[in-house]
Parts: structure tokens; C-alpha cells; sequence
């Protein structure tokens, strides 16, 4: 079966697109990409989705014609990825505005903007969106929902294997072993903290624009991170609670930033940007241990994806902060990394399709298997 899948992450760089040809047992699929594409928002829209997305307050015509204009890229960069419209479902995550994490004395929540139904009457096809409310109503935190569908498109080794996603937030699934006494495990997963979205912040607002992001971690490798208040940030209690756990630009936005750098005092850009940088790595490497530590579970290979995976910097960091543990990008396993997202978004709304339920008690927390996603006929 023929699936297309959108997908933009917290970045909001833009929009990449998926085809996918899925066969056999959906909990194992023999799958195949047949095509993919990537679209990047115009400048003008992403600034408005940042911006809305920290709390400017904008009209409910403006709020309108946001939804329509970014339903309308979705079927853009579907009709370029897809051009004979050969999918029999598209699934389309939208554009994250707002996300709540689950509290003691409130549920969770998450704002998608996309106008389903606009988008399969544009394409003239199925169309499945809105994959995070039914989790959210079921008590779950709606995220990280790429989580759920890992273990499916990646396999189990004869240990412990995680999956990395180094988008504007980070998050982490943890996949159990084929073999041995642990062969039994459920698939964890959860929201790790800030990736690239206070790295992207900072080079933005130090650059007056000129740069959205630091292409290969140049500008942090011409700095010196201050690794005493990243040991201090790490204390931070988010960090600190126990999956499911997530988290959005609402917590590491533009205010955290602000906070971060009056802590940091007058320093330069290339040290801040290798601060932040460096501790994105850190709260890896300390999720890491907090599972050792709480569930004895070590893993043997990480695979790591997302846009982070350009930053070499970065991923320096990282093969520094997580010894003992094999580190290499997703894509070595013929998965692109740049296309991981659509690819799980494309996999939910086959198994939507299908009627496969999807039972995410530790991963999002939600307390009952769930049909993600909500179809809408043309």
C-alpha cells in the first residue's frame, strides 16, 4: 500500500514529504521509499510560526489564514513529492504551535494547525491528520509519538538500542533486545529536552537574522562551553522526571534563552552557541544514565536522526558525552535521517488505515490503545 507522508517539526524550517510502499505484518513491515521531497516554509511564515508559537497574540483572521496557508504548502509539497497522487492515504502531522505537558492539576495538550479537510479536498484523497489528540484525551502527553512507531521500522538487536531525534526538541525511544531475559520489555520513549531549538534561537537573534541556524557546528567549535553552568542546568527538574515526559519551544523558547544568557553573563557568541550546543549533549548523556540507573538499561547502539545530525559539533559532543555506547546516524540503516519523521507519520496513518491500535503507556503515558489519527474523505 501506497502512503505519503508530511511532516515539520518545532524548527519549522519547512515541510518533507515522504511516498512509502508498505507491505506484511504492520508490527514488522517490509517497506520501501519510493520518493521524497523537502519545501521550506518562506521566511515570512516561519517568523510568524516562531513568533505565534511564543505567544504573540495575532487575530482570528490571521489565525485563518495561517491554518489555510500552511495546509495549502502541505499540499504543495505533496503534489511535488507525489505527483500522480499514487498514494492511497496521505497522513499529515500539521504545524505545532503550542504544546502542554502533562501536570498534576491539568491534562496535556498540543495545537496542530492544519485544515484536514481543505487538504484531501485540494488532493482529492484520503487524507489522515490530528494524530496527538485522542493520546492527549486518554491522559497521555500526546508526544513523542515518532516513539510508537520505531521499534516497527527499525528492529531489535541483541541489546538495548536507541533512537536519537535531534529536531528543535530532542527525544529518545529505547528498544529492547530479540534475545535474552529482556526480550519481554516494552519500547520506552520520551522528550529529552532542548535540540536545536535554543541553539537556532541564539544564532538568530545573535546574527540580527543573517543566520537561522549553525551550519555544521562552526560556530560552536570556534567557542569554549562553560561546563560549570551546564552542570548547574542539568538539576533543572524537567530533566529529572521520570518518563513519559515532554516538552515543546513553550519551556526552551525564547524566554529560557533569555534566562540562560543572563546566567552565562558577557561572553561571546561562539562561546554561547557552544554552551547551548554542549548541553544538548549533556542532557542526553544524562537520560542515559538516569535509565541505567533506574532500570538497568544500557544501551549498545544509538542511532541518531533529525537535523542535529548535520551539526558536527554536535554529534561530537555526543560521541564525547555518551561512552561505551555506538554512535552512528540513522541513516546507515536505510532510514533518512531527514525523512524519519514523515516516514513514522506516514507508517500511523497506514496502520490508521488499517485499524492497527497502538498501545502507548510507556511511551506517552495515554491508558488505553489508540487508533492515531483522524480520517477525512474528499
Amino acid at each position: 500500500m501506497r502512503v505519503l507522508g508530511l511532516m515539520s517539526g518545532t524548527s519549522a524550517d519547512g515541510i518533507d514529504a515522504v511516498l512509502v510502499d508498505f507491505k506484511g505484518d504492520p508490527s514488522k513491515p517490509k517497506w520501501k521509499i519510493l520518493n521524497t521531497c523537502s519545501c521550506q516554509y518562506p521566511s515570512s511564515t516561519r517568523k510568524k510560526i516562531i513568533q505565534v508559537g511564543q505567544g504573540l497574540k495575532i487575530s482570528s483572521k490571521n489565525w485563518l489564514e495561517l491554518a489555510e496557508e500552511i495546509t495549502e504548502l502541505n499540499a504543495f509539497a505533496a503534489r511535488k513529492c507525489d505527483p500522480e497522487s499514487s498514494a492511497e492515504v496521505v497522513g499529515c502531522h500539521g504545524q505545532t504551535l503550542f504544546h502542554r505537558s502533562v501536570e498534576r492539576s491539568k491534562r496535556g495538550g498540543s495545537l496542530q494547525i492544519l485544515l484536514g479537510p481543505l487538504l484531501a479536498n485540494i488532493l482529492d484523497q484520503i487524507v489522515i491528520y490530528d494524530f496527538r489528540s485522542k493520546d492527549i484525551a486518554a491522559g497521555g502527553h500526546g508526544a513523542p509519538l515518532v516513539a510508537l512507531v520505531d521499534e516497527a521500522l527499525v528492529g531489535r538487536l541483541h541489546g538495548w538500542r536507541g533512537v536519537l531525534n535531534l529536531g528543535g526538541i530532542a527525544n529518545l525511544t529505547i528498544i529492547p533486545p530479540k534475545t535474552g531475559i529482556d526480550k519481554t520489555s516494552e519500547c520506552l520513549g520520551w522528550d529529552c529536552g532542548p535540540a536545536n531549538s535554543l541553539i537556532d534561537l541564539a544564532i538568530t537573534e545573535s546574527t540580527q537574522s543573517s543566520l537561522t541556524f549553525d551550519q555544521d557546528g562552526s560556530v560552536a567549535s570556534l567557542g569554549e562551553p562553560n561546563l560549570g553552568i551546564i552542570e548547574k542546568w542539568l538539576k533543572e527538574p524537567f530533566f529529572h522526571l521520570e518518563p513519559p515526559r515532554s516538552t515543546g519551544r513553550e519551556q526552551f523558547g525564547f524566554q529560557d534563552l533569555q534566562k540562560r544568557k543572563q546566567e552565562l553573563g558577557d561572553i561571546s557568541k561562539e562561546d554561547l552557541i557552544s554552551t547551548l550546543t554542549t548541553f544538548t549533549a549533556s542532557i542526553i548523556s544524562q537520560d542515559l544514565d538516569n535509565i541505567f540507573r533506574l532500570k538497568s538499561i544500557r544501551l549498545i547502539e544509538l542511532l541518531v536522526a533529525g537535523g542535529g545530525t548535520k551539526n558536527l559539533f554536535l554529534m561530537r559532543q555526543l560521541q564525547k558525552e555518551c561512552c561505551g555506547v555506538h554512535i552512528r546516524e540513522i541513516n546507515e540503516i536505510g532510514i533518512p535521517s531527514k525523512y524519519r519523521e514523515a516516514l513514522v507519520f506516514a507508517t500511523l496513518s497506514w496502520w490508521n488505515f488499517i485499524g492497527k491500535k497502538v498501545n502507548p503507556k510507556y511511551i506517552t503515558g495515554a491508558n488505553k490503545s489508540i487508533l492515531y489519527g483522524v480520517r477525512v474523505d474528499p
